[in-house]
């Protein structure tokens, strides 16, 4: 897992509360079983046009867009079912963090174990974040996990908290399986020793 320390990118607004994981990663596309190549499908039925063409006018699908790597949205974001997916759709994407006000339980436990940073921010500065992002077409922030903080270049900055064990993990770049491996040592030296017993 990529490790998260400061990241500086440029913002898309997603000015919606209570934003499912059925609408940021349709069920049609969960067939794969690699965690790549759900991204071209992220947002699917809000991008396209019942006829399947782009919506120009979907904020994905405009210049602003390109190369974004945060992501700024409503309250309760990832909200519905538990899919996975739904992370790995917005980090094939190119996303690195999502600012909300709020995250549901479960989509923020993924982003952890993915390498996504779900940072929620009280309301009025994520409305804060969405009007500067919606006015400037470059707008870019700065988040910060070793201090716990995003920022901007125009004078905007706000602490955000977050569980020690979650920060260690997106510092370190550690999955569960890094998490057991930081353990190698210990678990070499009882498989030895419960060898020698068995024989």
């Amino acid at each position: 897992m990529q490790p998260f320390r400061r990241h500086t990118g440029r913002v898309v607004p997603l000015d919606r509360a209570n934003i499912d994981t059925d609408q940021i990663i349709p069920k049609q596309f969960l067939k794969r079983i690699e965690r790549s190549g759900f991204g071209e499908f992220l947002f699917f039925d809000w991008r396209h046009s019942p006829e399947g063409t782009p919506d120009p006018s979907f904020v994905l699908n405009q210049l602003r867009a390109k190369g974004a790597t945060v992501l700024v949205t409503g309250k309760n974001f990832g909200c519905g079912s538990s899919r996975e997916h739904a992370v790995w759709a917005l980090a094939d994407f190119g996303f690195r963090a999502v600012v909300a006000p709020s995250f549901a339980d479960i989509f923020a436990t993924n982003c952890a174990k993915n390498g996504l940073l779900a940072v929620a921010l009280p309301e009025e500065e994520v409305s804060q974040i969405v009007e500067r992002a919606t006015e400037a077409a470059n707008y870019q922030l700065t988040v910060d996990l070793e201090h716990c903080r995003v920022k901007d270049e125009q004078g905007f900055s706000a602490p955000f908290a977050i569980d020690e064990f979650t920060r260690h993990c997106l510092l370190e770049g550690l999955d569960e399986i890094g998490l057991t491996l930081e353990h190698e040592a210990e678990i070499a030296a009882y498989e030895a020793g419960l060898a020698r017993r068995q024989t």
